[in-house]
């Protein structure tokens, strides 16, 4: 299993380890060392011998490099506390076909929205919907309306339904 820790770490290590055995120390009181198995340090001088220093060198991670670099995503998640219609949006929602948007036209980066969806989530956040009011919408006239028309157009005047006549629970 790989350990923990930045590549240029870990080939600081392998270097480490190679010198300690070429001072004279056993492959086992490196691998101790080193918390590490003494297969590993054997392995290492094996690369070295074979290649040099380059045999210990730092090789990429597999698999597709990243299109954002550490700082763009905090940036990018950093946008999302802003509201959308300051980055030029015409509402208050964020999507991930915006941020898509957004991170293409700052940075030149075309990201799916898919893609940005489950990245949004992986980062603990969820989609949101805003409230919907319509404009028409008059508290003060709903609640005279409750007041007055309510009560009379009710199903259950005072709360107590009539019993129905296959029911076994009494009336109110």
């Amino acid at each position: 299993m790989r350990r923990k820790g930045s590549a240029s770490e870990l080939e600081r290590r392998r270097v480490l380890a190679v010198e300690r055995v070429l001072d004279g120390y056993s492959t086992q009181e490196v691998a101790a060392f080193l918390d590490v198995d003494p297969s590993s340090v054997r392995r290492w001088l094996s690369a070295f011998r074979g290649r040099g220093l380059g045999g210990l060198a730092a090789r990429p991670g597999p698999g597709r490099p990243r299109k954002l670099s550490h700082t763009q995503e905090k940036i990018a998640l950093r946008w999302l506390s802003d509201d959308p219609t300051e980055h030029g949006f015409g509402t208050g929602l964020w999507t991930a076909a915006r941020l898509a948007a957004l991170i293409r036209r700052e940075w030149g980066i075309t990201l799916n929205p898919r893609y940005l969806s489950a990245w949004l989530r992986a980062r603990d956040f969820s989609p949101q919907r805003p409230e919907r009011v319509p404009r028409e919408r008059d508290p003060q006239v709903i609640a005279a309306w409750l007041q007055s028309e309510w009560e009379r157009i009710k199903k259950t005047p005072g709360g107590c339904a009539p019993p129905w006549s296959s029911s076994t629970r009494a009336g109110c």
